[in-house]
């Protein structure tokens, strides 16, 4: 891990300086050691922008996507498919490990420097708020995809190592789930403590609010199964916006960077590689009521007798956090506390904005009707439907089930167990090179 961090080191020497980061538009210039506001928000300005890029490839692990055999790209995805993570063929897209370490590294410096350096000031206060919300977020991804699922055995189940301060010569050993869950949410709660914007315009809204830090806490309670603390946490994030899409009148992809719904636009959550290197499985199209849900038509495009995707593969697509993420959080959370009738009702809010106004009644009707076992398959079911190749769906299938799932390519058939082993992901090997302590 020393060799690692060094490596961060040279990558983060010459830090650039922006004049303008408005989204889309990042560009700074000049370099320089950060010691102002303005340094360092350039600073976390290149944090946001170095972000990962890795949800859509997850997504070819999931029950979303068939891989196009005939496709040029198929080198790149085949053993992402297959979830052969064991000596991949090299051509293989490789999930990240030190880019996010990488953007730690950004926001340790502004949380441990640039809150010494920089003069007092709301927005100093902001600025370090919005470094530890990043740093959180990093390692939420980070132990999702190479830790154990949250639960009972999270204690001693070893997670990733924690790089909490910028300290080149110190080995990082692998701290335990539970641990790394610790840690996220006391990021939190120190940014929520700092963070003085309410919401932020589309175009600056890659950056943490208090609205995108409480919609985050309540995702992580959610994964934690903290009921209580997942609705407390996603009422507080709807207190600052609560605005959902009405398709009826207005038929708009609201996943869109600036959509009413966006509170964080920071990620490509479905990159135009894989769009061109995938079809929708028609397990995924199969959930949808192609007449009455109006999500049909505008998340998915035929193409000859599949169908591709019309909600990625494009930067105005960034979507992170949106409030219907918010209300089937605030569902879940009630049904799993019991409040069953409460917990439709909060439903209700976001299905009355996708499906046809004539049909709404009677799917209503039918949801009334549904036990609690009935009504928490249905819940789901509309969690896939609404947040469909967002980069959400390999998240929820370990969290839940981690059921088995089959992929067909070339004739042969690829099999995840149920509670497959490989639901986590291995450290990559050049980690693993660096570190022998993981």
């Amino acid at each position: 891990m020393k060799k690692f961090f060094h490596i961060i080191a040279f990558l983060t020497v010459g830090l650039l300086v922006a004049s303008c980061d408005k989204y889309l538009d990042i560009e700074p210039e000049g370099r320089v050691i950060p010691k102002t506001l303005e340094e360092n928000r350039a600073m976390m300005t290149t944090a946001y922008s170095a972000y990962p890029k890795h949800k859509s490839r997850l997504a070819f692990r999931t029950d979303e996507l068939v891989l196009d055999e005939l496709g040029m790209d198929v080198p790149y995805y085949l053993d992402v498919y297959r979830w052969q993570d064991v000596n991949p063929d090299p051509q293989t897209v490789a999930y990240p490990w030190i880019q996010f370490y990488n953007t730690i590294f950004y926001t340790n410096h502004i949380i441990n420097e640039g809150v010494n350096t920089i003069e007092d000031s709301a927005e100093k206060d902001q600025l370090v708020g919005e470094a530890y919300a990043l740093r959180a977020y990093a390692y939420f991804d980070l132990i999702n995809m190479y830790g154990k699922p949250f639960g009972e055995s999270s204690a001693t189940d070893k997670g990733v190592p924690l790089a909490l301060e910028i300290d080149l010569e110190q080995v990082f050993k692998p701290s335990p789930v539970a641990e790394v869950y610790e840690q996220i949410l006391s990021d939190l709660d120190q940014a929520i403590s700092l963070l003085t914007e309410d919401s932020w315009e589309a175009g600056y809204n890659y950056r943490f609010s208090l609205a995108a830090a409480y919609g985050f806490k309540a995702r992580v309670h959610l994964y934690m199964q903290q009921w209580d603390k997942a609705l407390e946490a996603a009422d507080k994030a709807l207190s600052y916006n609560n605005t959902l899409v009405n398709l009826n009148d207005n038929p708009i992809l609201p996943n869109s960077y600036n959509s009413p719904e966006s509170i964080l636009a920071l990620e490509d959550v479905y990159e135009a590689a894989v769009n061109n290197a995938a079809y929708i499985s028609d397990e995924l199209i199969a959930e949808y009521d192609a007449t009455n849900d109006l999500r049909f038509g505008l998340y998915f495009v035929p193409s000859g007798s599949q169908y591709k995707t019309g909600k990625g593969g494009a930067q105005e697509f960034k979507c992170s956090i949106r409030t219907s993420e918010l209300y089937l959080i605030k569902a879940e959370a009630l049904m799993q506390l019991d409040r069953l009738e409460d917990s439709k009702t909060a439903l209700f809010s976001l299905l009355e904005n996708r499906y046809a106004t004539a049909y709404f009644p009677t799917l209503k009707t039918e949801i009334e009707q549904m036990d609690k076992a009935d009504y928490g398959l249905a819940l789901l079911e509309e969690r896939r439907k609404e947040l469909a190749l967002e980069g959400h769906r390999w998240f929820d299938l370990r969290r839940s089930d981690r059921k088995e799932i089959q992929h067909s390519f070339d004739g042969e058939v690829y099999t995840l167990q149920q509670e497959d082993p490989r639901y986590t992901l291995p450290y990559p090997s050049d980690a693993r090179l660096n570190n022998p302590e993981l």
